[in-house]
């Protein structure tokens, strides 16, 4: 029996693992990463010039890192490794590339598996003022700090909610940069009521509260239940500071001159559109997510699943997933099934749902700031477009649904392909409609997903 072709998209800790099960059987996977190395984001390596010890760049996940790290050190010259390559589309069986470890070139593969792993990126509510020079994801600030050891300003505020907020707050503040607060949306009674389901992961829960008490520590205040006004500065002069209004109605005004903002997390799900896998609607987290069976198989065969890409359930989670993913697909292809190692992990995934859903009850996705935005708010940072030009065509044009409304005002059309203001875009949508979120859709993905360069050289087939 020949062996099948077998391709990973993502070298994070979905795909890491995944990709060692398949050494585990006997095949010699490809994994694509977009990365310079492995790692994916969270534990995304320094450049190997760097020499910070893992304490420092990881803290409590230190081990963990250093342990996907070795384990995919391990596996080089068992797996065909393209690192700096981007997935750019996925069509008739075959993955469509895009190198960028040189002069830029593109080349496609055939698979008869394909697993994606392609993780998470920052989710982002807009705010009057984020337009402006100076205002970064959380995940570009955690790039900065990881990939370049610089800080993203002089004098940072971190505003949002979720997890992620916490974590790159006190990442800068032990790297010696000057936060200046810590802005979370979600109230703290929210938080509280959500402990019985983030309790299933004690020891998760723990390391937040560490997180917590390393920012107050270091003497910088952090003020639940904001409501974010505006980014105050000019074009010219980028970010100068935030105003905000506090739960008791008091507004305040913070000077800085960067904004670090994210509401914790949306999966990657444009590789799994493109390739045909079907949808639903995650009410929990009020956004449209690749539809899965427990181990990882999509609605297409031989198309496979894992880690945040498809589940926000944070890092060992997607180690697990990327595990399931990869048995599943063996057994699909005539291997040997594994159903007591299967069994295990799907035990292990069980308190991870739960925490996962706990994260969404303590911080939820804003979705009334979306409907509160002014007119002159910009929602659409590539193409310009402000929230009253979206409601104009939703009431002018009778643009009732996510694509419709692209197609009248741009929005989704730029360099992001709506990944940093699809959401916002469809909650502004909602509201002027006064429709349930869900009736709006989600914006169908065209390939590139990511803008290309034209002077590349095909390579042969």
């Amino acid at each position: 029996m020949a062996q099948p072709r077998v391709v990973i998209i993502g070298a994070g800790p979905a795909g890491v693992r995944c990709a060692e099960a398949f050494v585990a059987a006997g095949l010699k996977p490809t994994v694509i990463d977009e990365g310079r190395r492995d790692g994916g984001q969270i534990y995304r390596r320094q450049p190997a010039n760097f020499s910070r010890s893992y304490a420092t760049l990881y803290g409590t996940e230190a081990g963990r890192a250093e342990a996907l790290h070795a384990s995919f050190d391990r596996l080089h010259g068992r797996v065909d490794y393209l690192p700096q390559t981007l997935a750019w589309n996925i069509s008739e069986g075959r993955v469509h590339l895009m190198h960028h470890d040189g002069a830029p070139r593109a080349s496609s593969v055939a698979y008869d598996i394909l697993v994606l792993c392609t993780g998470a990126t920052d989710r982002l509510m807009p705010t009057p003022g984020w337009e402006y020079a100076g205002t970064y994801t959380l995940g570009a600030a955690q790039v900065a700090l990881k990939s370049q050891a610089v800080a993203i300003g002089r004098r940072i505020v971190f505003l949002g909610s979720g997890p992620l907020l916490y974590l790159v707050a006190s990442q800068y503040i032990k790297a010696g940069a000057q936060v200046a607060a810590v802005l979370d949306t979600s109230a703290l009674a929210l938080q509280w009521r959500a402990l019985p389901k983030l309790c299933a992961r004690p020891g998760l829960l723990w390391k937040g509260m560490l997180l917590l008490r390393a920012i107050r520590r270091a003497g910088v205040p952090i003020v639940r239940g904001v409501t974010p006004i505006q980014i105050t500065g000019d074009a010219e002069n980028g970010v100068q500071g935030v105003r905000y209004r506090t739960a008791a109605g008091t507004e305040h005004q913070l000077a800085c001159d960067t904004v670090a903002m994210g509401y914790h997390l949306r999966a990657e799900t444009q590789l799994a559109d493109l390739a045909r896998c079907a949808f639903g609607f995650d009410a929990a987290s009020r956004q449209w997510l690749p539809q899965i069976d427990e181990q990882g198989r999509s609605s297409v065969a031989g198309v496979y699943l894992a880690g945040d890409g498809v589940r926000i359930r944070g890092a060992d989670a997607a180690e697990n997933a990327g595990r399931l993913a990869a048995l599943a697909a063996l057994a699909d292809h005539g291997y040997a099934a594994a159903p007591r190692q299967t069994e295990q992990l799907l035990r292990q995934q069980l308190p991870m749902e739960d925490f996962r859903l706990g994260l969404q009850q303590a911080f939820p996705w804003p979705a009334g700031q979306a409907a509160a935005l002014p007119d002159t708010a910009v929602i659409c940072r590539c193409e310009g477009i402000s929230a009253g030009e979206l409601r104009a065509v939703v009431n002018l044009n009778g643009a009732r649904e996510a694509n419709r409304a692209k197609a009248f005002s741009r929005v989704g059309m730029g360099r992001c392909q709506g990944r940093y203001c699809g959401h916002a875009g469809a909650e502004v949508i909602a509201a002027a409609l006064g429709c349930p979120i869900a009736e709006v859709g989600r914006l169908r993905t065209q390939a590139p997903v990511k803008p290309l360069a034209f002077n590349v050289v095909e390579e042969p087939q």
